[in-house]
């Protein structure tokens, strides 16, 4: 069931998208189908339980698609719905400015370590 839609458009995202984990789980999820664990390999820092809340409530909101596969032992495979490959653009922003940030703070923090005193 997906959540309850509020006034921003900016809320709305956050509330779909929102936390530090969702974004980088879609990332990851774009560019292949993923196993549960594979999951966990590629998000070190994950609970195992955070990882299982975040895709559940992105396969509730319509972003993620959780496909099970009746074998033994049971294979779970996660991917990207259609809908939420519109996310790509958004992401791709946001791995842009992240660089971009990150290659100022290298910067400043050079600048800092080479200036005289």
């Amino acid at each position: 069931m997906a959540r309850q839609v509020v006034g921003c458009p900016i809320e709305t995202m956050l509330k779909v998208m929102g936390g530090k984990w969702k974004p980088v789980i879609l990332f990851h999820l774009l560019s292949d189908t993923r196993r549960f664990g594979e999951l966990r390999r590629l998000l070190p820092g994950i609970t195992q339980r955070m990882l299982t809340k975040h895709l559940r409530e992105l396969e509730a909101d319509g972003i993620v698609h959780r496909e099970v596969y009746r074998e033994v032992p049971p294979r779970v495979e996660y991917s990207v719905t259609g809908f939420g490959r519109t996310l790509e653009p958004v992401l791709d922003r946001m791995c842009e400015w992240g660089e971009r940030y990150a290659d100022r703070v290298k910067q400043e923090t050079a600048s800092r370590n080479t200036s005289p005193l």
